[in-house]
């Protein structure tokens, strides 16, 4: 690899396509097992905590594989990280689907969230790569954040329709294939190695990069409206379950949610020159706090729609901003390193959320998780005000 001639950022955007459906596959498989593992548990009768465990999970594998990928990713590029993630993806998602058990569907959880954080970085960094100037950043990474957007508007949706007229083992079928079909589409990206260092080489520690003021109140900040996600991907399930709703309608609502991420994703896109990232990210982080405040109270299907559909909006315009403002106030060279240390940050910061989300819902009332969450943004207005 290392006597290949890096290519030229025109060149490479020729592949961005490829790129973004590849970060769909990868994020379809994780989407499709979650959704189908929370009902899973659920129609087998082990309760909200489940739930929130099984949730839980899918942050524990990036916290040990974060930093790890980030390393992975300025040494070897693109190819190489993306194949251990889609790997670790089909593992999972097949261990789900031949053994309908508690252990192995958890086990696959594990594993199809320890596959997002390893393919994602590398995918973000070369994200990056495409850039031929600063501010076209933004733009780039609110079409490589569709990605994840699209996926999550449509994998809930085929989940609970397979689930409900095929059955549970259908929907684990559909996110094992997925990893197949989003290596298929990698090799599709050209290679584009990164310089080439000597054995005493010693890269500077990760963590020196919390002593950037700007990175430590992106992480913040990224942080409150990250849970934010992880709220909402546990009340829906439970809610709708609780409401008496099908798989399908509850797919509906979470679909909603992605729908509308990928809706104002499509938006930063074309008015990107004009978007302030600090004054869009606080203005998000308020209207996500009157949506979590007023979640219980929405009626029926319809009600819980366009809640979600309003706190997609909120809560789907946060990563573009992030991830651009954080590629300036990184050094390039250690833009995986970055990119890394954030995921290890949120997911560690998050991983006992979902746990501790279903523990609260049992001991009180089932949308208290979003109340916690329209606290939490309050508070994390002071970092960004700083931005």
């Amino acid at each position: 690899m290392s006597g290949e001639a890096p290519a030229r950022p025109a060149h490479l955007r020729h592949a961005f396509s490829w790129l973004i459906a590849t970060m769909i596959c990868v994020h379809a498989c994780m989407a499709t097992t979650r959704v189908t593992a929370s009902l899973w548990v659920l129609n087998q009768g082990y309760g909200e905590a489940s739930v929130g465990m099984l949730l839980s999970l899918f942050a524990v594998a990036p916290i040990v594989l974060s930093l790890w990928a980030g390393r992975l990713a300025d040494r070897h590029g693109f190819h190489r990280p993306v194949g251990v993630g889609v790997s670790l993806a089909f593992v999972g998602a097949l261990l789900a689907l031949a053994i309908p058990k508690l252990w192995a569907i958890a086990t696959g959880c594990l594993l199809c969230g320890g596959a997002v954080a390893v393919a994602a970085v590398a995918m973000q960094r070369e994200a990056g790569l495409m850039a031929e100037e600063p501010g076209e950043l933004k733009k780039i990474f609110s079409w490589m954040a569709l990605g994840p957007a699209m996926s999550n508007a449509l994998s809930p949706i085929i989940a609970g329709l397979l689930i409900d007229h095929v059955g549970m083992q259908a929907a684990f079928g559909f996110a094992t294939l997925l990893p197949v079909i989003s290596w298929l589409l990698a090799r599709r990206v050209p290679r584009n190695p990164p310089k080439v260092y000597t054995k005493s080489f010693r890269e500077p520690a990760a963590w020196d990069l919390f002593r950037l003021p700007a990175y430590r109140r992106l992480l913040l900040v990224n942080l409150a409206l990250s849970a934010g996600w992880d709220a909402h991907s546990f009340v829906v399930p439970v809610v709708g379950h609780a409401r008496g709703l099908s798989a399908a309608s509850i797919g509906i609502v979470l679909g909603s949610f992605a729908t509308a991420a990928t809706v104002v994703r499509l938006a930063i896109v074309r008015f990107s020159d004009d978007i302030d990232e600090a004054k869009a990210l606080r203005g998000a982080m308020t209207l996500a706090t009157l949506i979590f405040v007023a979640y219980a109270w929405l009626p029926g299907t319809f009600g819980l729609m366009c809640g979600s559909a309003l706190l997609g909006v909120a809560l789907g315009s946060v990563q573009p901003m992030v991830l651009a403002m954080l590629h300036r106030a990184t050094p390039p060279e250690r833009h995986g390193q970055a990119l890394g240390l954030r995921m290890l940050t949120l997911n560690g910061a998050t991983v006992g959320m979902p746990v501790g989300f279903g523990m609260l819902a049992a001991a009180t009332t089932l949308a208290a998780p979003m109340w916690v969450m329209a606290a939490a943004l309050v508070a994390a207005q002071w970092p960004a005000r700083k931005l």
